[in-house]
Formats: C-alpha cells, structure tokens, sequence
C-alpha cells in the first residue's frame, strides 16, 4: 500500500466521505489503488506522496485548470499578491477590476457578484433571481451544487436528481417544507418546462447551456422567449462550460443571451473564483437580501482569474483544448473500432467521456484505470483538455490505451474473466456512503 492509500484510510476516520468533493474519491476511479494525494503537479503532470509521475489523462482537477497546471504566468501574478497582502480591511482592487473584464465579455450584462465555489455562485443566482422575480419556484436542468434549494428537487416525487448528472442523492437535512419548490426538466424537452410553468408559480429557469449534447429544435430560443413572456428570470450556470468554446459562455454560439450567467473552474485556472454576472435589474436584487462571505474579498481569487483571462485570450485557449479534445475523442473511437469494443461518446470535446456498452461496463472502466496506473496514467473514461496536453503525450496515452484495449476485449470476448484481472473493488458509478 502506497502513502497516498494509507492516507485515505485515515482520512475516512477523519473527514465524513473521505474527501471534501464527491468528484475526488478514490472510489470513484480504482478503490484501494488511487494514489489519492498529490505532492506536486506541473503542466499535465502529478506526482504522488511516494514521488510516483503520472500524466493526468483524467479530469484535470475537475476541468479547473484548462491553461494546465502551476501555468507560470498565473502563478507569478498570486506570488505578487501574496508578498503584498492577501487580505486586510480594505477592499482589494482587483475585484473591480475583474468586474470590468467580465462586463467587457459579456456586454449585455452590467453588474457582477464574485464567490469561491460553484455550489455559492449557484445559490447567490438564485437567491437574486427569486429576489427579482418575488417567486419561489424553479424549474431546472442539469447540475447546479449541493445547496439545500437544488437538493429539494428530491423531496418531490422520486429521485429528481439522477438525471442531472448524479443519481442516488438523498435529501438529508434538507428542510421537508421545500418540497415542490424546485422541478426539473429533461435537456431539449421544452414541453416538460413548458408543462412546469403553466402548473407552477415559476420564477426562475436555471440550467446548463449544454453538456453531453447541444439544443435541438431552437431549444434555448424557445427557453428564452417562454422566460421573456413569463417574466421569468432565465439563468444559466456555465461553472463548468465557461471559457470552453467561446471566450466566455458557451450561449454565445447559440445567440441566446441570459439574464444572469455563472462562471467557475476554468477562470481562475485552479484558484478559487466564481462569478455571477447579470442584467442590473435583476443583480439590484441581491441589495434586498443579505448575500455576504468574508472570504469572498480575499485578493488571490481575483487576481489569479485576471491573469488567467489574458492568457485566454491571447491564447485562444477555448479553440486549443478543443482540439485537443477531439484528438483525444479520436483516439478512442480509433481505438475501439480497431478492437471491435462498443462504446459511446459524450460531452463537449474539451469535457469528454465515454462509456463501454456492455453489462460489466463499470469492471472494464475499473480494470482501464488499473492497468492505465500501472503505465504511468491516471486515466479513466473521461479525458478534461487543457493546453498542456501536448501532442507527445497523447501519442503515449494511445500506444498505453491500445494495449489495454486488446485486454478489455478479451475479457468482452470471454477469452479471460475480468474478476480475475481486477485486484480490487470495482469504481462507483454515481453517490453512496462510504463505510
């Protein structure tokens, strides 16, 4: 047992579910065998406590860091800040400054409120929406955190949730009297929305622009005009899409704008910063209601995204990892065409994963970051861009991956048992408790 193995299992006597982000569990990629813990990490690469490098062919700190990690330029501007002072009683400029460079983005928008987390950004949207709309009821589509007003969802009839990304949520301490308070919607299914808000006291439309496939039908347009008849607030969460086809929101490929949007992970390239930006007569909102965290005027967060924001753009980072991300996506269509093995791809290039169709899928997804670890990769089926994923290392990922392949089909083919090539438990697919 590695370090980074024996850790974890102090941790889980520690620190409830083992790690402070579902995403990070050991559990989730290869249990008793993820190395767990990082020491370092540059470029596309990390090392474990026991000094082990591997190329992260993964999720990339969970898609934050798209310019790849420790980039010397954001580095360089946090360092500065550090030396001057983190935090103090005054106001840090920066924070304004980036308010500026975000309106510049989005010039339909006029004001902006800054969190540390995704899951914030998401419960300040919609605490100013339902402020602005005076309605308490939402519709949703997609993933939105883990706050108490998304959790209700649960509360209604049956489990909400599961196709929004994570299945088998249980709302435990989440107040009984929000049930029917949230209701969700099936992407590119406008009649379900539709349905909603004729039979609900709707105020606020919240969802993911797109994720594993784009509108169908004029969907967003549609969403659009149904909010603007209804006096509804129409909100989009780009925590996770932000910055990854469009120097900005992914709507703007659709021409569709929102009246409030947020952006997270990618701004601030592994440092902590989310935004909500919005139309000033909805953000006006948010001076009726009490929306206030000391930690939200820390200085590296805003620094760290301004620095982050002009090696985008300079870089045309979106265009960048999306095509990495589709060199990636065609390696394994490649891959399994060459072996014979069914699989399906989803996302966005730059947000890719897959999966093996077959009953024991979960085994050959396990039995992959197994044999993919034992090569150097900390790999899975899913595959996060960012502009450190040179080429080179692509071509090593594929040669790794094609051997792996050819043990997966064998075990398809029934050739060999997968029981017998797994050396632990097989990878969870969704929620659960750990013992």
């Amino acid at each position: 047992m590695g370090k980074g193995q024996d850790l974890y299992k102090k941790a889980k006597q520690l620190i409830p579910g083992g790690t402070m982000l579902l995403s990070k569990r050991p559990e989730m990629f290869l249990p008793d065998q993820w190395p767990s813990y990082f020491s370092k990490a540059k470029g596309c690469e990390i090392w474990d406590l026991d000094g082990q490098k591997f190329i992260d062919m993964s999720i990339m700190g969970i898609g934050t860091n798209t310019l790849g990690y420790g980039h010397p330029e954001v580095d360089e501007a946090v360092q500065k800040t550090i030396v001057s002072g983190n935090m103090s009683t005054l106001n840090c400029p920066e924070e304004v400054y980036l308010a500026q460079k975000l309106i510049e983005i989005n010039p339909w928008a006029d004001m902006v409120r800054f969190a540390r987390s995704g899951g914030e950004a998401n419960a300040i949207a919609i605490r100013i929406a339902r402020a602005a709309s005076g309605r308490d009821g939402v519709a949703i589509c997609g993933y939105h955190g883990w706050h108490d007003w998304y959790l209700s969802t649960n509360l209604n009839d049956g489990d909400g949730l599961a196709g929004h990304l994570i299945p088998g949520l249980d709302p435990a301490g989440v107040p009984k009297n929000l049930k029917n308070t949230v209701f969700p919607f099936r992407y590119n299914h406008f009649e379900e929305l539709l349905e909603i808000v004729e039979k609900q006291d709707i105020g606020v439309i919240k969802m993911e622009v797109m994720r594993n496939f784009g509108p169908e039908d004029d969907f967003l347009q549609k969403v659009r005009d149904l909010a603007n008849q209804k006096n509804i607030v129409l909100v989009f969460d780009e925590c996770t899409s932000g910055f990854r086809e469009t120097y900005g929101g992914i709507f703007k490929k659709y021409g569709v704008n929102p009246d409030v949007v947020m952006f997270g992970k990618t701004i601030g390239n592994g440092y902590a910063l989310t935004a909500v930006v919005g139309k000033r007569e909805i953000m006006e909102a948010a001076q009726k209601t009490f929306i206030s965290s000391t930690f939200w005027t820390e200085r590296i967060g805003p620094t760290a995204a301004l620095a982050t924001l002009k090696v985008m753009e300079r870089e045309k980072s979106w265009e960048q990892i999306t095509e990495i991300g589709n060199k990636v996506r065609e390696v394994w269509s490649n891959l399994a065409n060459l072996h014979g093995i069914n699989i399906s791809l989803y996302g966005i290039p730059s947000l890719s994963t897959y999966s093996f169709n077959y009953e024991e899928g979960l085994k050959y997804k396990t039995l992959l970051t197994q044999e993919m670890l034992t090569k150097g990769f900390l790999a899975s089926t899913n595959f996060y861009a960012s502009l450190a994923h040179e080429d080179h290392f692509i071509i090593q990922y594929s040669e790794a991956l094609d051997n792996v392949y050819s043990v997966i089909k064998d075990c398809i083919d029934q050739k060999s048992n997968i029981d017998d090539l797994l050396k632990g438990p097989v990878c969870h697919s969704g929620f659960k408790r750990l013992n």
